[in-house]
């Protein structure tokens, strides 16, 4: 895997005149595997990891340094949660996935404005199972340039992240967006990433499925009602085309 992403960071960096790539280092796995293959791919110089706690667990921030140290990363902190909790200040109470969801927009509008100021792309740490399912934050964590394992399962991640070197540590934690204390990837979706992997797998390539019905019919729900977040805002259009 890493023989065709790597070369295709390269190329696709290059054929957008951009100068590097900026990302979200958060402690996790997806976004290691990603910072790690963009450093292979550009170098040192051209990879900038921002690592950005809004209210984060400390050991989020102590793995994602581990991380930018073992593969010398370029990275750079900038705490969020005094801007967050101004924010939520003058807006009307709301429930935890809102308040959750304002935190993933927050990074990704620090993550541009750095890209804007040093002329290069956001890179973003989705893989195929969030976004065929829709799990991730619309403008948020779902916003980006360029998606380096956005064709890669969860499952095919952790393989990846084995064979780039990545810490066991970061490999075998609990998936989590941390956007709230005790928050989990698998507890919200409602199922595993193991099931999940091997439905929507099987639906990729038109294989009977091994699951029971109602988890199957879960997650086509999930890949239906979140369909609105892989296209472009619909346009009113008034002239004939």
């Amino acid at each position: 895997m890493k023989e065709r992403i790597i070369p295709w960071i390269r190329e696709y960096v290059k054929k957008s005149k951009a100068k590097g790539v900026v990302l979200g280092l958060s402690g996790g796995l997806d976004s290691a595997v990603v910072a790690v293959l963009c450093r292979k791919a550009l170098g040192r110089d051209k990879v900038l990891a921002l690592i950005l706690p809004c209210h984060s667990q400390k050991e989020d921030i102590k793995d994602a340094l581990i991380l930018a140290k073992r593969f010398n990363i370029r990275v750079k902190s900038i705490d969020i949660s005094g801007v967050f909790d101004n924010l939520i200040k003058i807006l009307p109470p709301a429930d935890k996935i809102s308040l959750g969801n304002i935190k993933a927009r927050l990074r990704m509008l620090i993550l541009y404005f750095f890209a804007n100021r040093l002329r290069y792309l956001v890179c973003g740490t989705s893989n195929k199972s969030e976004i065929k399912t829709g799990y991730f934050t619309k403008f948020g964590d779902g916003a980006s340039d360029i998606l380096p394992i956005g064709d890669l399962f969860k499952y095919q991640v952790k393989e990846l992240a084995k064979d780039l070197g990545i810490p066991l540590a970061i490999i075998k934690k609990i998936p989590s967006a941390g956007l709230w204390l005790g928050q989990t990837d698998e507890r919200e979706l409602g199922i595993s990433y193991q099931e999940l992997d091997d439905i929507l797998e099987r639906i990729e390539k038109d294989k009977r499925q091994l699951l029971s019905k109602e988890k199957v019919a879960k997650v086509k729900k999930m890949i239906k009602d979140s369909e609105h977040k892989r296209q472009l805002p619909k346009i009113c259009y008034l002239t004939r085309r």
